[in-house]
């Protein structure tokens, strides 16, 4: 059984035990949260599709940590006008550990 969440912009596909990366949430470490943005469920051969979420279904998960990203270089260059700037960016993420899919 699987799901497909949608979290900060983005759209995952999650499994009961595993561990997902999601843009930074506002909820404390070891705390359980529910995710009602299910957009498809699928359980073998049965699957719903939401229109845009499936009503009823929710994924409950885990917050295992908080924490920040590897650093993504940005460089601008304009050639033979020495002009040159460089920049880092690391963003925040938390981890989630999925705990069930609610149907």
């Amino acid at each position: 059984m699987y799901a497909v969440i949608k979290s900060g912009g983005k759209q995952h596909r999650v499994n009961v035990d595993e561990l997902l990366k999601v843009e930074l949430l506002k909820a404390e470490k070891g705390e359980t949260i529910k995710i009602e943005d299910v957009l498809m469920v699928v359980d073998g051969d049965d699957y719903k599709i939401g229109q845009p979420v499936v009503e009823g279904a929710s994924v409950e998960a885990e917050v295992v940590e908080h924490g920040r990203g590897k650093k993504i270089r940005i460089v601008k260059h304009k050639r033979r006008k020495h002009y040159h700037k460089e920049q880092g960016h690391r963003q925040w993420y938390t981890l989630l550990k999925i705990k069930a899919i609610n149907v």
